[in-house]
């Protein structure tokens, strides 16, 4: 299926200066759903992340996950000639999309504000650690500053350990799917008001919305709670938190109305109503003993297989604490689509994660391949310059053009 017939977005056009991952990942789920993505990359390297491991025949799988359905242009940004082809380029658009540091795009004309003089309509946004106003936004950072700086990393650990970071790159991911959302959004409001605008989506703040209840429990308390990491077992709640089992681990979040199933589905009905463990509270405070009572549970089983379905018969929250190998064949994930096998024309087969985003309209994913540096160079400047073979070759030879092809 062409993304460029088919899909929510098809039509839209969007310029895209970002790298790396939170800015690609906007753009990576707007192509699926059928934008046209003109990736503006640096000449003569491009975007950093190709050189990103894991790496096949000089193609990086990377690179490849978060770029399939993008065309790449390859400008000289310290070219006068290589950024006016680009302003030439905005009237043209619907999103004009970047993820650099501090001054990158003001000094070479392609801030917001001389966007909108070339494009009144323009919608652009930026993604940065920071933001674009506050005491910190002058800061470069990547997905571990954003983490420490929000309060996530604080959170995350043992109690009297050190605070860890989140093993996968969660700032980066949730930042992108804000600018992604704000983005259809920014759209609706232009199509209904011919209004462009600039949004600002910073990694702290897309990670500082996600604490659920710390704030507004130091705060109601008047700060006598104090929110801090508690390791793998909640500290106000049991039976919620890592439990050892049989082959490996396994998740369970019971609260009070799971609690009798719980007792149930252990052959333990007594003790729905033990002193010790009738309330949330008491298992809190008894959460030593519970955990050895359910640990010694699980255990009892010839396979973590069979806790589950017992656990999954009596309703009770529960799930395998999975490995990234086991995720790829698992079938849940292979049923819902979230495993996808591609196959690149550099690198060959590779397993990439599927469309998060289910819409009964357009049921089937799109076919599509990441850009070798520069492929669309002509495509995209004849198509919306009405540039000829000759004069695009020209560029080429003045370097202000790159590819992997020159």
């Amino acid at each position: 299926m062409d993304s460029s017939t088919t899909g929510l977005l098809t039509g839209t056009k969007v310029l895209d200066f970002t790298q790396y991952l939170a800015g690609p990942t906007a753009t990576r789920l707007m192509a699926e759903m059928g934008a046209e993505i003109i990736k503006v990359e640096q000449a003569k390297s491009g975007d950093p992340s190709r050189a990103i491991p894991f790496l096949k025949n000089g193609r990086s799988a990377y690179y490849i996950q978060q770029n399939r359905g993008k065309r790449s242009i390859c400008v000289d940004f310290n070219s006068q000639h290589g950024i006016e082809l680009i302003r030439s380029l905005v009237p043209k658009m619907d999103i004009v999309i970047d993820n650099y540091g501090p001054g990158v795009l003001a000094k070479r004309g392609l801030d917001y504000e001389s966007l909108k003089q070339l494009n009144p309509s323009i919608i652009a946004c930026s993604v940065s650690v920071f933001g674009k106003e506050g005491p910190l936004s002058n800061r470069t950072g990547y997905d571990y500053i954003g983490q420490a700086y929000s309060g996530v990393m604080h959170m995350t650990g043992d109690a009297e350990g050190p605070p860890r970071f989140v093993g996968v790159a969660l700032a980066d991911g949730i930042a992108g799917v804000n600018a992604f959302a704000a983005l259809g959004y920014a759209l609706l409001h232009r199509d209904r008001t011919g209004q462009g605008q600039f949004l600002d989506i910073s990694m702290v703040d897309a990670l500082y919305h996600m604490q659920s209840v710390e704030l507004q429990m130091y705060s109601a308390s008047g700060g006598a709670y104090h929110p801090m990491r508690f390791g793998i077992h909640h500290h106000i709640s049991c039976p919620q938190g890592v439990f050892k089992s049989k082959e490996g681990y396994i998740v369970l979040l019971v609260l009070d109305r799971q609690w009798p199933n719980m007792a149930k589905a252990m052959g333990r009905p007594e003790l729905e109503k033990d002193p010790r463990y009738a309330t949330l509270q008491l298992r809190a405070k008894n959460q030593k003993d519970l955990i050895e009572i359910i640990e010694k549970w699980l255990q009892s089983f010839e396979t973590d297989e069979e806790a589950l379905r017992v656990l999954a018969e009596n309703r009770v929250p529960s799930a395998p604490v999975l490995t990234i190998e086991e995720t790829i064949e698992h079938p849940h994930f292979r049923a819902r689509r979230m495993v996808r096998d591609i196959t690149d024309p550099l690198l060959g087969p590779v397993t990439i994660p599927g469309f998060p985003f289910k819409f009964s309209a357009f049921p089937n994913e799109v076919d599509l391949e990441a850009p070798t540096l520069g492929q669309h160079n002509e495509d995209v400047l004849s198509s919306h310059l009405n540039l000829d073979s000759f004069e695009i070759n020209h560029l080429v030879a003045q370097g202000i053009l790159f590819s992997d092809d020159h």
